[in-house]
């Protein structure tokens, strides 16, 4: 927040409320766990930042990449627990400007891609994303790209969290990822 903040262009800064009370296990029915008592809770001390166009590597991974960010780093993190797929997850903290290089070096690494986020899937970002990792990327991938995403149209009856991807359906992809 601070490197928005101090940013002299246009900054949209979005949180998930999710997270607000700690980081939570992906399942969006089960309640989060206080950040004092998770490690991510432990911050530097004194004034930091971190820069708007860095990814982090939240979980290093051989098998596939996982493009995602906000709460999906935490759903999928859960999806790689439960599908047994050794999934490098990138948080991209920021769609723009956004570290291509991470993101490029990640995917020639593992071969495979998943990009995971709460948007529907038309016109949502994980649409740009394919694209960018298809166009630098091609000849080293072993499978289509895959995409989780929030659904285009309500449904009736249907639970909040049923809306956002849960681990269930990511990790589903990463199966499908792994199978061609």
């Amino acid at each position: 927040m601070i490197a928005s903040i101090e940013n002299n262009d246009p900054v949209i800064f979005l949180e998930p409320k999710r997270i607000y009370n700690g980081p939570f296990n992906g399942h969006h029915d089960q309640p989060v766990v206080p950040w004092s008592k998770h490690p991510m809770g432990d911050v530097p001390e004194g004034y930091y930042t971190v820069p708007l166009e860095s990814a982090s590597v939240f979980r290093e991974g051989k098998d596939l990449t996982v493009l995602t960010y906000g709460t999906m780093v935490w759903v999928s993190e859960a999806a790689a627990a439960e599908s047994g797929v050794d999934a490098e997850i990138i948080d991209l903290r920021s769609i723009w400007p956004l570290d291509l290089p991470t993101i490029l070096a990640s995917v020639k690494k593992t071969g495979r891609c998943v990009v995971v986020h709460e948007a529907t899937r038309t016109s949502g970002f994980g649409a740009e994303l394919t694209a960018l990792v298809q166009e630098h990327c091609f000849y080293h991938l072993e499978a289509p790209i895959e995409r989780v995403t929030g659904w285009d149209t309500p449904y009736p009856h249907a639970q909040e969290w049923d809306y956002f991807p849960g681990p269930a359906r990511v990790g589903a992809a990463f199966k499908r990822a792994m199978e061609k």
